[in-house]
């Protein structure tokens, strides 16, 4: 595990310091460079917390993943450039589950004059850090905002009409590391990511690349579904940058899955709106 392999894997090449600048450009070109994907738990493969097994999947192997990993691999890294990170429990639609959702979604305050909350791992979500305080910021096309809760949890709210379109969390409170790894394995049993294959990843001039199952959306582009294994995996491999031969044997879950839920049509959004 070397930071330098890391810092290649997302094409950064500024200067390696904690600083707020470093933070952010180091941000962007993580989620500019690695997809958010479930292609793992997709193929029936453990994963946990194990930040050697997480640096040789992304970093080595050159994949993608989920927040456990995206946000498990960044605050590695940064702790690795000297910024002082804390990993926080996240609950996605806490707004909605109440407090079984916390844990489902992990998140990293750094402490740079004050906490800032870095987040690589929603899949189109925040492309740069921001500070915590109440209110809104815009980036690029998007705007969010952070509101604090009567019982002490604080809210993230993505941009308009994208799911899930919020989260909860305490800034203060260090992440149990039992129940986040719990929960890891819980949602590779019953979830939506057990269920649907899901690849997003935003673009640096605005909008998100996704495919969820079938289904491929690129900004500026018409929808379009795939129709053979061989057109799935051209698209994870020049779309995402993902390849391994064991993709292919997807394909019958992920035709079922598309019937199921749509049947020969196309969803009205390839996004997790439509899951």
């Amino acid at each position: 595990m070397k930071l330098d392999d890391y810092l290649a894997r997302i094409e950064y090449q500024g200067p390696v310091a904690p600083t707020l600048a470093c933070l952010t450009e180091i941000h962007r070109q993580h989620l500019l460079t690695i997809p958010y994907e479930d292609l793992d738990v997709q193929l029936g493969r453990s994963m946990n917390l194990n930040i050697e097994s997480t640096f040789e999947k992304i970093v080595g192997r050159r994949r993608g993943g989920w927040c456990y990993e995206l946000n498990g691999l960044l605050g590695w890294a940064l702790e690795e450039i000297g910024f002082d990170v804390t990993r926080i429990l996240g609950g996605m639609l806490r707004s909605l589950d109440g407090d079984d959702a916390m844990g489902n979604h992990l998140v990293l305050r750094v402490e740079l004059g004050g906490p800032v909350i870095a987040d690589t791992g929603m899949g189109d979500g925040v492309l740069e850090p921001m500070r915590l305080q109440v209110g809104s910021g815009v980036q690029v096309d998007r705007q969010f905002r952070f509101e604090e809760l009567e019982d002490g949890y604080w809210r993230f709210h993505n941009h308009p009409g994208i799911a899930p379109a919020n989260f909860d969390f305490l800034p203060a409170r260090t992440a149990d590391e039992e129940q986040l790894a719990r929960i890891c394995r819980n949602l590779q049993d019953d979830s939506i990511f057990k269920k649907n294959l899901i690849c997003m990843q935003p673009e640096r001039t605005g909008g998100t690349k996704a495919l969820i199952g079938r289904a491929l959306a690129l900004p500026g582009e018409e929808k379009k579904l795939l129709e053979s294994a061989d057109a799935l995996c051209d698209a994870l491999d020049t779309v995402f940058g993902l390849r391994d031969p064991e993709f292919r044997s997807l394909w019958p879950q992920v035709v079922a899955r598309h019937a199921e839920l749509f049947g020969d049509g196309m969803p009205e959004k390839v996004s997790f709106d439509s899951l």
